[in-house]
């Protein structure tokens, strides 16, 4: 693609990276075909191809319009585009600047960006994000049937081994994930313990930064991603061998902070350094003996809802699956695979017309095998899924331990859905 920055972005460093992303874009149109939001609208500019498209024009010096804003507002940076991309645009990084450009140029109406605020007031924020989840648990009872299936049921942690081993590692507690369901990250403590891991966790780390990061608030992700790095950092040196993330949009943030950071003189070279040595679960689990685990999961039908952070961020595509497999669950067909749940961190929140209209899709997908389970990787599309499913939705390793510790099939888990 030929590209004819403005002076304005021509000789900056963002400018040129930009650039050189437009300039290996050659058209095919091949992204639209994975595109979730042009399956849907059918529209170009609801597409790869015509968001890049918008944003060249912004970096040639075209003032954005609103137009623009929604248009970029409606994508909710799956990456599947880059999975099917014969060329490796690097479609995610792009969209992140042209938001961050559009975000200063074009204001919001007053509503849009209330919502914005409030979210990031919240979310990020464990206890605040807790105590509003907890009134709404309150109330759950009484509210109609379809408020009340937005409201996830209560969960208990159940007990977190700290048994002494010679292998330790730290594990991201986040936000919405440590108040909503603290069963995962406690359910994977259990199974990491069995394999003579202690997980542990650093009280003051928070929020992985996505969320301000992907609503174009770049100074509050650093500083959430700053925190997170001071918190680790002692622990680090003191032998943790590997930070693991149970939630793979929050895997894929830590993994970028290397290139978030770069800039960064204090904080390059150990944004670099928890770049390398943060893992999703699944891949500390791959490298394991898992007959140690004693779990068997035969006869247990389930349907994996693979995320997009984990197939299109991270490439662990079918990483999960083949575990689960390993360990005797059976893998119900899931038709579209690839397409996004409408999830997309805030994206369900923020476009809950198209949001519901992709998890309606994708569960029909996922039932359609009709297993006894749905499974996934990621707190936000458990929470999506969940809203809308007739079945069980949980994270794979509470599958997994569920099987280590030889529960009756469906009990556990079924209680906790409904």
């Amino acid at each position: 693609m030929q590209t004819r920055l403005a002076d304005t972005f021509l000789d900056t460093k963002l400018g040129k990276e930009a650039d050189a992303i437009l300039r290996a874009c050659v058209h095919c149109g091949f992204c639209n075909a994975t595109c979730p939001t042009y399956q849907l609208l059918g529209d170009e500019l609801d597409g790869p191809r015509g968001r890049i498209y918008l944003i060249k024009q912004v970096l040639e010096g075209h003032a954005p319009t609103r137009k623009t804003q929604r248009h970029l507002d409606r994508c909710l940076t799956c990456r599947a585009c880059e999975t099917t991309c014969p060329s490796g645009v690097r479609y995610g990084r792009l969209a992140d600047i042209g938001r961050a450009l559009v975000e200063q140029a074009v204001d919001r109406p007053l509503g849009e960006r209330l919502a914005r605020r409030l979210l990031r007031l919240i979310v990020p924020h464990a206890g605040r994000f807790g105590l509003l989840l907890a009134l709404g648990q309150a109330v759950r009872p009484l509210l109609p049937s379809g408020l009340r299936r937005r409201v996830p049921p209560r969960r208990t942690a159940g007990p977190w081994p700290d048994h002494p081993h010679a292998r330790n590692m730290l594990v991201l507690a986040g936000c919405a994930q440590s108040a909503a369901a603290p069963d995962i990250n406690a359910a994977a403590a259990r199974v990491l313990d069995r394999l003579g891991v202690r997980l542990i966790t650093a009280p003051q780390a928070g929020c992985c930064g996505a969320l301000s990061h992907h609503l174009s608030a770049e100074d509050e992700a650093r500083a959430q991603m700053r925190r997170n790095i001071d918190t680790w950092w002692p622990h680090l040196e003191a032998g943790a061998e590997a930070i693991v993330v149970t939630a793979s949009g929050c895997g894929a943030m830590v993994k970028d902070y290397g290139q978030l950071l770069a800039d960064d003189p204090t904080y390059a070279a150990k944004a670099a350094r928890v770049s390398e040595l943060v893992r999703d679960l699944v891949e500390v689990l791959a490298g394991e003996d898992l007959d140690r685990l004693g779990a068997n999961g035969a006869g247990r039908r389930v349907a994996f809802h693979a995320p997009c952070t984990l197939q299109h961020a991270q490439k662990l595509a079918g990483r999960v699956e083949a575990l689960l497999a390993r360990l005797g669950f059976e893998l119900t067909p899931v038709r579209d695979a690839h397409l996004c749940c409408g999830s997309a961190g805030s994206f369900s929140l923020l476009q809950p017309a198209l949001a519901r209209r992709l998890r309606d899709d994708k569960l029909a997908s996922l039932e359609a095998g009709g297993p006894e389970f749905i499974a996934t990787a990621n707190i936000g599309c458990l929470l999506h899924l969940e809203s809308g499913s007739q079945f069980p939705v949980r994270h794979w390793i509470e599958l997994v331990d569920g099987a280590m510790r030889g529960e009756a099939r469906g009990n556990r888990y079924h209680a906790m859905s409904h």
